[in-house]
């Protein structure tokens, strides 16, 4: 429960008091008259947004193109995705199988656009994909509310009898705009895909990444330490292939009762060596003052480089030198310096540069 215009009134109900009809929003006094035994408690709205955080952090196992939908849902672009998962239909049961065994009761639709899935999601029938060809006939019965307005819009629009969105798919758009705002038949527009709409994404998407999925999930360090490895090959190729190198790549591991830890590591100079990069994550590793927290195992590696350059030709030294060109003695340094920053912390190594 929670103060609101005045009052103390639910903000969420479980599926028991859904079934007695106390919904969000009913004033608790008459949600105790309903049901004296009732069982409150007080809303932690903070603690609500780290949990919706977190299930963030760990939805985008999936798609990096993970929005956060406040205050309780998610939005993910999985365009591109669902392949891996054997189609969106695998990917939209493996996604609610993990969350209702960890412990959520969770409502998910799949639509062509980010206002049709809310709409299906919070208002339609649980688990429903729709094509672009069937848009307009799913979402013409939801209720007006679907369409992400205000609720004193909504209770306007039902004063004047709209009450579903097909109502409004029927009426003369000018007097719509004249009589509310023009905001009504763009919320409308975006669900049908007529105004384009994107997700904003949490996390930057990487330049490149490369993810390793495991039938047995790993529980030793070691484990980690060999699947960072291969992954490091695998990313190294792609950057070759596009002439760059990575001056900063992160590790992901998913647990697979929802955990998720990151490990980053930089290069001082773009870096497309396997070799090299493994080193630093293996570096990063076994310094850890906070071990990794292997849980019930990780099932899912990936490797991003968050930042990239293109790379420069190296400079090597004649057969028969004394020493290293001065290029190759600053790449020396920029090694050295990469390596003592992923044991100890780039914030605690400084190094000279030419100013």
């Amino acid at each position: 429960m929670t103060r609101s215009e005045g009052a103390l009134r639910l903000v969420a109900a479980n599926a028991a008091a859904l079934a007695r009809g106390l919904t969000p929003g009913t004033a608790l006094a008459q949600a105790q008259a309903m049901q004296p035994d009732l069982a409150v408690h007080t809303h932690d709205a903070a603690a609500d947004a780290r949990l919706l955080e977190a299930i963030a952090d760990w939805a985008d196992r999936y798609t990096p193109l993970v929005g956060r939908n406040a205050p309780d849902g998610l939005m993910l672009d999985i365009t591109g995705a669902a392949h891996l998962y054997g189609g969106e239909a695998a990917l939209q049961a493996d996604l609610t199988r993990r969350l209702e065994r960890q412990g959520f009761t969770v409502r998910t639709a799949i639509a062509p656009t980010p206002g049709a899935a809310f709409a299906l999601a919070r208002h339609g029938g649980n688990g429903l994909i729709v094509a672009a060809d069937g848009l307009q006939a799913a979402l013409a019965s939801l209720p007006i509310a679907g369409l992400r307005l205000d609720p004193a819009t909504v209770a306007s629009l039902r004063r004047t009898g709209l009450k579903t969105i097909g109502d409004l798919m029927s009426r003369p758009r000018s007097p719509l705009v004249a009589r509310f705002s023009a905001l009504l038949l763009h919320r409308l527009d975006q669900a049908l895909g007529r105004d384009a709409e994107a997700i904003s994404p949490r996390r930057p998407v990487p330049p490149a990444e490369v993810e390793l999925r495991l039938a047995e999930p790993i529980v030793r360090e070691e484990d980690v330490s060999e699947a960072a490895r291969r992954l490091a090959i695998s990313l190294c190729a792609l950057l070759v292939e596009r002439g760059e190198g990575a001056r900063q790549i992160v590790l992901s591991v998913y647990r697979v009762d929802g955990g998720v830890r990151r490990l980053e590591v930089g290069s001082a100079e773009p870096c497309a060596d396997p070799k090299v990069l493994h080193s630093l994550l293996a570096l990063r590793l076994g310094s850890l003052e906070d071990p990794l927290d292997v849980g019930y195992g990780f099932d899912l590696v990936r490797l991003a480089a968050t930042a990239t350059a293109p790379r420069t030709s190296e400079t090597l030294a004649l057969p028969g030198a004394g020493s290293p060109p001065p290029d190759a003695a600053a790449r020396l340094v920029s090694r050295l310096a990469d390596r003592l920053a992923a044991r100890f912390g780039a914030e605690h190594v400084l190094t000279v540069a030419l100013a």
